[in-house]
């Protein structure tokens, strides 16, 4: 499996069936200027840069990437990628400190055999509701808090429709982690009312349309009433 456009200059790069089995889903949005979304796990970097050309864009436009969590499968690519590119590193606040710390615990890099070594964030989310914008494009951060403390979901309207990108909001949840199941289930009600057409999840795939997205994630509200 190759790399694809999902629809409207929105690609996913990489991912576990795409790149290495430790990454997580990585989406590329081309919004005249480029954004990432999650980077993998790291070994995976120069599959991440050739699949990028091979979709016919270069990565020498590449201007920010928006870290959706502090877990390596997610933060692991993106110290070269910034070095190669000289593009700004977003995420949430809290959990930035575990990234500049390189913290072997709360990224999971112990998990996965892999070291991450100490990166500056250079933009820190802070709020509940974020906006950014990259050319004509505003692209929404919302705080969803629930696997992790800092955890952010990424959506924006485009093409007429909305796609919500929502890494890693099925879990898993561990007291290691920070996790907090109270504070999910708030942030899935939080994802439901967005009423999205499509969802980019972090590592089961795109789900469409707006149906097949609000069963995605009320499933895992299901699964998980009875807990926490």
């Amino acid at each position: 499996m190759g790399p694809r456009e999902i629809t409207n200059n929105i690609y996913l790069v990489g991912g576990p069936d795409i790149t290495d089995p430790k990454d997580c889903a990585i989406y590329l949005l081309d919004l005249g200027e480029l954004v990432l979304i999650d980077t993998g796990a790291g070994p995976s970097y120069a599959k991440i840069v050739h699949n990028i050309e091979e979709i016919g864009l270069d990565p020498a436009r590449l201007t920010a990437v928006i870290l959706t969590h502090c877990h390596i499968d997610h933060i692991g690519g993106a110290p070269q990628i910034r070095d190669a590119f000289g593009c700004q590193i977003i995420m949430h606040h809290l959990d930035a400190e575990a990234v500049e710390q390189g913290d072997d615990k709360m990224t999971a890099a112990s998990w996965y055999n892999l070291a991450f070594p100490p990166m500056a964030v250079d933009i820190k989310l802070t709020k509940e509701e974020e906006h950014l914008r990259f050319g004509d494009q505003e692209i929404i951060c919302l705080h969803t808090p629930g696997h992790t403390p800092g955890s952010i979901s990424v959506y924006l309207d485009r093409g007429g429709k909305r796609i919500l990108f929502g890494q890693d909001i099925h879990g898993p949840f561990s007291e290691e982690f920070g996790s907090d199941l109270a504070a999910w289930r708030r942030s899935m009600e939080k994802l439901l009312a967005l009423e999205a057409d499509i969802l980019c999840e972090g590592h089961f795939g795109v789900y469409k349309p707006k149906e097949g997205v609000a069963e995605y994630i009320t499933h895992y509200m299901k699964q998980y009433k009875k807990k926490g």
